[in-house]
């Protein structure tokens, strides 16, 4: 009789506890990371009748990654890029980086083809000679999946502008962003 009174006292006691334990006890949901995404040019001014270089540079906390744009994963959504640019301006394809290939707790080790920290996406903008404004904007639109070894969050999309301005055929022009275009 002893050990029945003892086991539901014990059992109460543990009821009582589970139920009153502070919410902040159990494990933290990881914070989703802040992707910064940005626009370069490889020159600091973009000439009429000529191609200029253009980017996206997307940087991604450690600890962290996003999906590559043709994904291993079969549920996981690509990394995609949309340009407009202005009237005339024709923008050349994206030429994507190489991703890594892991394999993820969150998706059962399954191997997923990812970006991490810093993914810089490249591609050519042509200004035609006729291009009659002193300067362009393209506005990107970038849709990714962050993820971490744990989770993926929701996928989410990013607008980003930037701008150059435009100056003459034999206007001199300097290279920028060396780090983005390697120098070249």
């Amino acid at each position: 009789m002893r050990n029945k009174l003892t086991n539901r006292i014990f059992i109460g006691t543990a009821l009582v506890a589970f139920i009153l334990i502070p919410s902040s006890f159990a494990a933290a949901p990881s914070p989703e990371p802040n992707i910064n995404i940005k626009g370069y040019y490889a020159n600091d001014k973009a000439p009429r009748g000529r191609v200029v270089r253009a980017a996206i540079v997307i940087e991604i906390p450690t600890g962290y990654h996003v999906n590559a744009n043709r994904p291993l994963g079969k549920y996981a959504i690509p990394t995609t890029v949309k340009i407009e640019a202005p009237k005339g301006v024709s923008v050349g394809p994206i030429s994507f980086p190489r991703a890594i290939v892991r394999k993820l707790k969150a998706v059962n080790n399954e191997s997923l083809a990812v970006y991490e920290g810093r993914a810089i996406l490249r591609f050519n903008v042509t200004v035609p000679a006729t291009y009659s404004d002193g300067w362009m904007n393209l506005k990107a639109k970038v849709r990714y999946q962050s993820c971490n070894d744990e989770v993926c969050f929701p996928p989410k999309n990013q607008d980003i502008d930037f701008g150059i301005s435009v100056v003459g055929a034999n206007d001199r022009v300097q290279r920028a962003n060396g780090w983005v275009f390697g120098g070249r």
